[in-house]
């Protein structure tokens, strides 16, 4: 059970890779590299901790299991009830972490939040957003940065750009991205009339800044040939010009500048480098726009969530059909019941 379901046996294997990695005294020579092993060691070793206690704590249940009712006390069945919740919370928590499986799921995330249709109404519904999606990452644990704020011109924010960090961040936040509807009877209505207000959420994974560029020698062509010049005394006579192809994407590099052919070797894979690193950005790049491209318009109609508030107090997810009537405990960060059934309508949809 713990192995397949939680492969916690690919886990281990892989925290004893990077364990071995790390105990390598050159590995601090790139500091970057080493900051990234040292990270996904540590977040496997979280991972891994939880699975461990769920497997202890169904021993301990099983030796419960081998008295009978009756020959159990009130502080036996007590200590019993304790640990069957607790186990049955954390078999929660780990089945949510099997439907986070997506590549940039444990990136940080950049959240924003934008006013839409609604003026001041808009721009106070973005700040009571702000205020239950802080509270949210409050309860997580995640630490949060406001990057960029933009104030209403009489109450609340046009607009508000969080960075978010912490386990799972991107893969949770992800699918809050869309239109939030609220009714409410307006505090800045003086006849205190019904109001309809929207705001954006737009979710995208944050990359680092560094990309590693590994080159593997078996992805590697090298040919060596005589330079051509112009004659004389300059001219090169021995098989020291330098061309690589980078097989997997077929770009070539030369280089016959110098005279030695293994300087002439480091210059062409110094090249090579920055024409995969130009790539790897672009891939990022791309990723961050195919994840924006379905960024609906802020309208009537396109709400992922709605939170009524009168005539009547419920809110409801349209994609899932969730929903409750305790609005207070949600505007107070209270989303996992949302976030998750999300979560696994998502990986529902994936099976079809």
């Amino acid at each position: 059970m713990y192995g397949g379901f939680f492969e916690v046996e690919k886990k281990n294997q892989k925290i004893n890779e990077l364990s071995e990695e790390l105990n390598d005294p050159n590995i601090w020579n790139n500091p970057s590299n080493a900051e990234k092993i040292t990270k996904e060691l540590s977040d496997l070793k979280k991972l891994v901790a939880p699975v461990i206690k769920i497997k202890e704590n169904v021993e301990v249940l099983k030796q419960f299991n081998e008295f009978s009712s009756l020959e159990m006390d009130e502080e036996l069945k007590l200590q019993f009830e304790s640990l069957f919740k607790e186990t049955s919370e954390l078999l929660k928590k780990e089945e949510i972490l099997t439907y986070l499986s997506g590549k940039y799921d444990n990136n940080p995330a950049i959240f924003e939040i934008h006013a839409g249709a609604g003026g001041t109404e808009s721009c106070d519904w973005v700040a009571m957003l702000a205020r239950m999606y802080t509270k949210y990452f409050d309860k997580k644990g995640y630490s949060y940065e406001m990057i960029d704020k933009q104030d209403g011109e009489e109450a609340g924010f046009k607009s508000v750009v969080y960075i978010v960090k912490g386990s799972y961040a991107y893969g949770y936040l992800k699918n809050e991205k869309g239109v939030h509807r609220l009714v409410r009877l307006s505090p800045f209505d003086s006849n205190n009339r019904r109001h309809t207000s929207f705001a954006a959420v737009d979710v995208i994974p944050e990359f680092d800044n560094n990309i590693d560029i590994n080159l593997n020698e078996k992805d590697l062509r090298i040919d060596v040939y005589r330079s051509t010049g112009a004659g004389g005394q300059g001219v090169n006579t021995t098989d020291s010009a330098v061309r690589i192809t980078h097989l997997p994407t077929g770009i070539v590099v030369t280089c016959q500048n110098e005279r030695s052919q293994l300087k002439n070797k480091e210059t062409a894979l110094k090249v090579l480098k920055s024409k995969l690193y130009q790539i790897e950005l672009k891939k990022r790049q791309d990723a961050v726009n195919n994840i924006k491209k379905d960024h609906n318009e802020i309208e009537f109609g396109s709400q992922i969530r709605s939170y009524v508030l009168h005539p009547y107090s419920m809110i409801k997810d349209h994609r899932t059909g969730y929903e409750t009537s305790n609005v207070n405990k949600v505007l107070d960060g209270d989303l996992d019941g949302f976030i998750e059934s999300n979560l696994k309508g998502e990986k529902q949809d994936e099976t079809i």
